[in-house]
């Protein structure tokens, strides 16, 4: 589970890329991009404006990036925490689209092949004070990312991962 408190959002900062989008999110970018605008730092709506709402990345499309660092659609909080420009504006009823899915799965990445879409938890360091609060807590990474795993595949492959994962921690205390 994230612990915003200890990483400040360096995800949204950190790394060599934006943030992968699929081809129907490039078209949601577009759409409401004029509405999120008002919510961007003036360097984040300058980088849209000249890259565009989403750009060419490795074999994808992602979101752009200000100078190679941090992603255009970050905000800041005071104390310096990274959020999402977009998610602040659906949390401010201006859109009704939370953010890229990609950002709402994070720490798990979605690796398409022609006949499925593997799930993979992403190790990185900076998601390490995370890792450590939900032991603490006794919340697996599958059940912090509930709401976007029942986003993007259904509340039943939801239950399927619960299961398995009963099942396995079952099984593993036998």
């Amino acid at each position: 589970m994230c612990n915003l408190s200890a990483c400040k959002g360096a995800c949204c900062v950190e790394g060599n890329a934006g943030a992968p989008v699929d081809e129907d999110e490039v078209k949601i970018l577009e759409k409401i991009y004029p509405k999120v605008a008002p919510y961007l730092t003036e360097k984040g709506r300058q980088s849209i404006e000249k890259q565009g709402t989403s750009v060419d990345g490795f074999g994808e499309k992602e979101t752009p990036l200000i100078d190679g660092k941090e992603c255009a659609y970050t905000i800041f909080e005071a104390d310096g925490t990274a959020k999402c420009g977009i998610e602040k504006a659906h949390l401010d009823g201006v859109i009704d689209w939370k953010k890229p899915i990609s950002c709402h799965l994070y720490p798990i990445r979605i690796t398409k092949y022609s006949e499925f879409e593997a799930l993979n938890y992403d190790r990185w360091s900076i998601c390490s004070d995370a890792c450590s609060l939900g032991a603490e807590l006794k919340v697996p990474v599958y059940a912090f990312l509930k709401e976007p795993l029942i986003r993007k595949y259904g509340p039943e492959f939801y239950e399927e991962v619960k299961s398995a994962a009963d099942f396995l921690k079952q099984n593993d205390q036998n």
